[in-house]
Formats: structure tokens, sequence, C-alpha cells
């Protein structure tokens, strides 16, 4: 049984991107389709790296961060790999963390006018 294979369009339509996006991470070499003529196919191990792509971004890493990530992630990394990728991810941990406290606070200050604002409805 042959493996799996997507389009284009369906690759997009699959993780919620637009084309032109698949397109750079084609462009920066994150993704690396079949081609036959003009038509691009996605394997399963396209899929895995979208997966991990989308994931990364959505922690907040540079594309940069997330070619490191998928190196170790296809070569099981060396150990220097593998460290430098543990003090990458505390310091976005950190990072997010830091971004958690301020919205917390706006959070706070936006209920306060809110219910000040409300209060004053009332009176």
């Amino acid at each position: 049984m042959a493996a799996q294979r997507l389009t284009f369009k369906e690759m997009c339509a699959k993780f919620d991107v637009t084309p032109r996006t698949l397109r750079y991470y084609e462009y920066i070499e994150l993704l690396k389709p079949d081609r036959e003529g003009r038509a691009r196919f996605y394997g399963p191990r396209d899929s895995a790296r979208m997966k991990l792509i989308l994931r990364g971004r959505k922690f907040g890493f540079s594309l940069e961060d997330i070619r490191q990530w998928l190196l170790i992630y296809e070569k099981e990394g060396t150990d220097v790999q593998m460290k430098a990728w543990i003090e990458l991810a505390d310091g976005q941990l950190e990072e997010l963390a830091e971004q958690r406290k301020q919205l917390d606070q706006a959070m706070l200050e936006l209920q306060r006018l809110r219910d000040d604002t409300a209060k004053a409805l009332k009176s």
C-alpha cells in the first residue's frame, strides 16, 4: 500500500494554512514535497514536520528555532543539539511566563475599569 500523499490544496486545508504560508515553508526548506511536473505531493514526513512547525509557532518559536528542532527530531540530535534545545525551550518558557503575567495584569485592569463603568451606570 502506497503511503498517503496530499496535494498542495489538501495540505493547506488539513493544516489550515494559506498557500502563501505553505510555499514559504517550502522556500525556506522546512518542507520538501515530491514534485511531479508542477504538482506537489506531501507525504507522511511532510505532515509530521508540518505538525511540529505549527506546534513550534504556537509556542512562539522563530522559524530558525523550529528548523533546529526539526533537525533534532529527524536525526535524534547530538547531546550538544539537545542541550541547546533545552536552553532555547527554557528561554521561551520564561518569555511565555512574562507574557502571561502581563496578560493577567491587563485583564485585571480591564475588569476593574469595566466594573467601575458598570457601577457608574447604576448610580
